[in-house]
């Protein structure tokens, strides 16, 4: 289970899980938020309403995870057994399952969350299609996978305009579509097309609709409009992040799961390979994505520099920030000591992955940073990892020993970081053992696919009564 602040994770098993209110007794508070802030304040469930108005009540966190995680654990596992007993006495049907993401090919968080996320609903049994916008094909899908791509007439910060989408949508036939922000135009039409035909939406809300000049003032013109819309007639929303909820699902609490994302330990593993440099580091290149950190990692590296002369770090990716990126490394003095990969194949992924010393993701920015696969990838391939306390997978990594975790735009805490890593040989392989256990254990594809599956049914027997 995922660990959890106390609060977020009683309020949503409360509702989610009616048997839960027999074990607990207890009087649910309202949560306290901050309409400056982009999560939800953490409030407290207590027996005694007298404390209702209090925010300094003590409380015993542990206890309140031990409870909640045993729990849901056990409906989990309780719910995983009558899947595999149903699907060999041959009760349940295969579901015809469809994705909207904007992307599908394309380098990025999103994109590999539904190649993988399709791909393990296949395992599974079940008939999967994608419909999305034209983009370059770094990554493969699986060919059990249908995908129907459509062309597209421009793009307005990250989202992809498909005239043909809303026709497109209507054509198919489905029992549950599956559609994703921070990406209005797709998860909006895809609504649309589920409310014309009566088919639960599910949405994966993967991160906060932001933006810079322009783009911000239409962000904050669809979140006071359109936004709110697309989450009320939503089905169920998934969040992968408990500790970072946004405050604009605050009204929808009572639908929100927490599903993490997964990661392919078949394809991700350790293997031999030769050295790829030192620190490996991932993203779009792009302007959207400029919330990932890389600016950051590039002052910490002139630090480390100083102690590692002959530092080697190696940036994977594409977009229209890359000179910029360039010429920023040659302004700190580290043109011999960065290499830009550009967009890379799948197999020259798994070399660098398998060939660096450690990945970094520095990222800045809780409202705009989903969940951070490719520390799962890393920490898959035996790598250790440094991330900030707001990527999805920080608090395992600190818990479980796979990594260093920072604060954001910490450049000296990153430097000091990279460089116990790499000066540390013995530690770092620790770190690696430590992160390929924690993969295998809890962010397996299988078992989040089994989680969706079961929260696709829920929807679709929720619409037919």
């Amino acid at each position: 289970m995922i660990k959890i602040v106390p609060y977020l994770q009683i309020h949503v098993a409360y509702y989610r899980y009616p048997r839960l209110k027999q074990d607990l007794k207890l009087t649910p508070v309202r949560p306290v938020v901050n309409p400056s802030a982009s999560i939800l304040d953490e409030s407290r469930f207590i027996n005694n309403p007298a404390y209702e108005q209090t925010t300094q009540d003590l409380y015993d966190p542990d206890w309140a995870g031990r409870l909640i995680e045993n729990r849901i654990d056990g409906w989990v596992k309780k719910d995983k057994g009558m899947i595999d007993e149903s699907k060999e006495n041959g009760i349940e049907c295969a579901m015809k399952i469809l994705h909207t993401p904007v992307r599908l090919y394309a380098t990025g968080g999103v994109e590999s969350y539904v190649l993988n996320l399709t791909r393990s609903l296949a395992d599974l049994g079940h008939e999967v299609k994608v419909i999305c916008s034209e983009s370059d094909k770094d990554m493969g899908c699986d060919p059990r996978v249908s995908v129907e791509t459509l062309r597209s007439w421009g793009r307005i910060a990250n989202t992809n305009i498909t005239p043909g989408l809303p026709l497109a949508l209507l054509k198919e036939n489905f029992d549950v579509m599956h559609t994703h922000l921070p990406t209005p135009w797709s998860a909006d039409w895809s609504l649309l097309a589920c409310l014309a035909k009566k088919k639960p939406l599910i949405l994966t809300y993967h991160n906060d609709i932001v933006g810079s000049g322009i783009d911000r003032y239409l962000a904050s013109l669809y979140n006071a409009t359109a936004l709110n819309l697309l989450l009320k007639r939503s089905a169920r929303i998934l969040v992968a992040r408990p500790r970072h909820v946004s405050f604009r699902l605050k009204p929808f609490m009572d639908k929100v799961e927490f599903v993490p994302v997964g990661v392919d330990v078949q394809l991700f593993h350790p293997r031999e390979r030769k050295p790829e440099g030192d620190i490996f580091f991932l993203s779009v290149l792009d302007a959207f994505h400029s919330y990932k950190g890389l600016d950051v990692l590039l002052g910490a590296l002139k630090a480390v520099k100083e102690q590692i002369p002959q530092v080697i770090l190696v940036v994977g990716g594409g977009g229209e920030l890359l000179e910029h990126y360039r010429q920023r490394g040659r302004e700190l003095g580290l043109e011999k000591n960065v290499r830009f990969e550009g967009r890379l194949s799948q197999q020259r992924l798994l070399e660098i992955y398998n060939g660096c010393k450690l990945f970094v993701l520095p990222s800045l920015s809780a409202e705009q940073e989903g969940f951070g696969i490719v520390p799962l990838e890393a920490m898959a391939c035996g790598r250790p990892v440094v991330v900030t306390d707001i990527v999805g997978v920080a608090e395992d990594v600190g818990r479980t020993g796979a990594g260093i975790v920072v604060k954001p735009a910490d450049e000296n805490a990153l430097s000091r970081a990279i460089v116990s890593i790499i000066a540390d040989g013995k530690s770092a392989a620790r770190m690696g053992d430590a992160g390929r256990r924690l993969v295998e254990e809890k962010y397996s594809w299988k078992t989040v696919a089994l989680q969706v599956e079961r929260i696709y049914r829920e929807a679709a027997e929720d619409g037919q009564n």
